[in-house]
């Protein structure tokens, strides 16, 4: 008799417990995708469709074509003094092409010796174009 009374009150204690943090249970497997919404500039340009596409271990390269992609837009934006959309984040043909042209071949240490260079590079330029880009409301 004391288990049952003891077996009773533990599921009377875990049913509302349970019944709290399950989550509710649906057939529904629809996955709405809106675009994706940036603070600042949300018509940027597509980047290259192979760096979607790059096998994971190979992942590497997409990343130095990125940090690429941003000193590139830093430069223009310090050279120029201005943080407008279309130079904070320009067409991906030429950073891609210098890429293509000057890096791809590569090996995977060398990727690495070079975007360590590429971020101290990013790192000098960060200060003086995050000036600019604030007085215009871009950063």
């Amino acid at each position: 008799m004391r288990k049952t009374i003891l077996a009773t009150a533990v599921a009377l204690l875990a049913a509302p417990l349970a019944a709290q943090t399950s989550p509710p249970v649906t057939n529904d497997l629809t996955v709405t995708m809106s675009p994706q919404q940036y603070r600042i500039c949300n018509d940027r340009p597509a980047r290259p469709t192979w760096m979607d596409e790059v096998h994971p271990r190979e992942a590497y390269k997409a990343n130095t074509v990125m940090e690429l992609y941003e000193i590139r837009a830093w430069e223009a934006i310090t050279e120029s003094g201005d943080c407008g959309c279309d130079v904070r984040f320009p067409s991906w043909d030429a950073s891609n092409t210098e890429y293509q042209q000057s890096y791809a071949g590569l090996s995977q240490a060398e990727h690495s010796a070079l975007r360590r260079e590429l971020i101290e590079t990013r790192k000098q330029l960060e200060s003086p174009v995050r000036e600019i880009c604030e007085a215009q409301g871009n950063w």
